[in-house]
């Protein structure tokens, strides 16, 4: 599961999982309700994180404002486990398939996207 080089074909359309890390190693992950298929929040994950989610099946990523990794629900209990994991075309973006434990977003929202961008302004989304 390391990121070697591969060719742009075998990246595409082969069957190893070799994520294509940005300059700061990190690939977006986007946490989507495995039984709903709401998106529920947006974050990074580094090799270690990637690996910690697979080893364990509780999403892991890596904070970036804070420089170290971290387990979603660590402190609130609020955990989130991984049913399934999926990368897009080119493998520089993955999707957990997650079943939450309870709020997803740090506010206590279920999702972290529960506004709406109206005009200028942002309007709540109706649960």
């Amino acid at each position: 599961m390391t990121s070697q080089a591969l060719s742009k074909e075998e990246r595409e359309t082969g069957s190893r999982f070799a994520p294509k890390f940005d300059d700061k190693g990190l690939v977006t992950a986007v946490v989507q309700h495995f039984a709903t298929r709401e998106i529920l929040m947006v974050a990074f994950m580094n090799q270690e994180a990637i690996d910690q989610t697979l080893q364990s099946g509780f999403a892991h990523f890596y904070s970036r404002s804070r420089g170290k990794q971290w387990m979603k629900g660590e402190s609130s209990g609020n955990v989130l486990t991984v049913h399934e994991v999926l990368t897009d075309c080119d493998q520089d973006a993955v999707i957990l398939m997650a079943e939450p434990a309870g709020p997803t977003c740090h506010t206590g929202a279920r999702s972290c996207f529960y506004r709406m961008v109206e005009g200028e302004g942002l309007t709540p989304v109706a649960d």
